[in-house]
C-alpha cells in the first residue's frame, strides 16, 4: 500500500449544512498530500426557498463557533463555501468577512464569491455569461457584484423555476451543461457557474469543449485560489483551462 504524506496543506471549508456537493468536489480536486476538513454552518431555514433575504441572513450569521471548530485542525487556509451568502451583500462585505475569518482562524481565507471574481480576472475576462440555480433577485445581485469588480455580464441564464435548499444540489451535470450553454453569448469571454452546491465541476470539461471558452465555477475557483496561494502543483484531477494558469 502507498501512503500520502498529508503534509502539504490542511484546507478548512465552511459549508452550509444542506450542501451535498461542495465536499465531494473539493475531494475530487484536492492535490495529493493535502487534507480537506469541513465544518457545517447553520443560519438559515431548510424549509424556505433560498431567496435573497435567506442568503443574506446566512452571510450575516454568527460563525464564531464554526471558526473555533475548524481552527481545531490548524488549517493553512479556510474557505467560506457559499457564493450567494456574501455576494448578496456586495464586495465590501465579502472582503470584510474574509478578513474576519483570517483573524479568527489564523489562516489564509478565501470566500467563494471573492475567489470567483479572482479566477475570472486571472483568465483576463471582462465579459462573461453567467448561470446559476438562484432565484432572479440573487442573479441580479450577482451581476451587480461582478459589475462592481469590473466584470460585465453579457447574458444571464437560470433554471427557470424555484429550487429549494436541496433542489440546487440535485441538478445533474447534464442539466448544468444545458444551463451553461444557455448563458453563452458571442461577446462572453468565459462562462461562470455560480453556486457551491451545483454539480458544475463535473461538467467543466464538456462545457469548455462544446463552447470553446473557459469555465469558472464557485468550487473550482476556490481550489484555484488555494493552489495559487499555497504554491500547490496542478494535478490531472482538476478540470478546466483555469488551472493551466498555475
Amino acid at each position: 500500500m502507498t501512503f500520502e504524506s498529508r503534509t502539504r496543506a490542511k484546507i478548512g471549508v465552511l459549508v452550509p449544512f444542506t450542501n451535498t456537493n461542495l465536499e465531494p468536489d473539493m475531494m475530487l480536486m484536492r492535490c495529493p498530500g493535502t487534507t480537506v476538513h469541513f465544518q457545517r454552518m447553520g443560519g438559515y431555514d431548510v424549509d424556505e426557498i433560498p431567496g435573497s433575504n435567506q442568503m443574506a441572513g446566512l452571510g450575516a450569521s454568527d460563525i464564531s463557533h464554526d471558526l473555533r471548530m475548524i481552527s481545531g485542525v490548524r488549517p493553512d487556509v479556510v474557505l467560506y463555501g457559499c457564493t450567494s451568502a456574501t455576494l448578496t451583500h456586495g464586495p465590501g462585505f465579502d472582503e470584510k468577512l474574509a478578513q474576519e475569518i483570517r483573524a479568527g482562524s489564523g489562516a489564509l481565507s478565501f470566500t467563494a464569491a471573492g475567489a470567483l471574481v479572482d479566477a475570472i480576472k486571472a483568465l483576463g475576462a471582462t465579459k462573461v455569461g453567467f448561470s446559476s440555480p438562484y432565484l432572479g433577485e440573487i442573479n441580479t445581485q450577482a451581476m451587480d457584484f461582478l459589475a462592481q469588480n469590473r466584470i460585465a455580464t453579457v447574458k444571464c441564464a437560470d433554471v427557470g423555476r424555484e429550487l429549494g435548499n436541496y433542489g440546487q444540489g440535485e441538478l445533474t451535470p447534464e442539466e448544468v451543461f444545458d444551463l451553461a450553454c444557455q448563458a453563452d453569448h458571442p461577446e462572453a469571454q468565459a462562462i461562470v457557474l455560480s453556486c457551491t452546491d451545483m454539480r458544475s465541476v463535473e461538467a467543466v470539461g464538456r462545457i469548455e469543449a462544446a463552447l470553446g471558452k473557459p469555465v469558472v465555477t464557485s468550487n473550482q475557483a476556490m481550489m484555484f485560489a488555494v493552489m495559487r496561494a499555497l504554491g500547490l502543483p496542478r494535478q490531472g484531477n482538476v478540470p478546466g483551462r483555469l488551472f493551466e494558469l498555475l
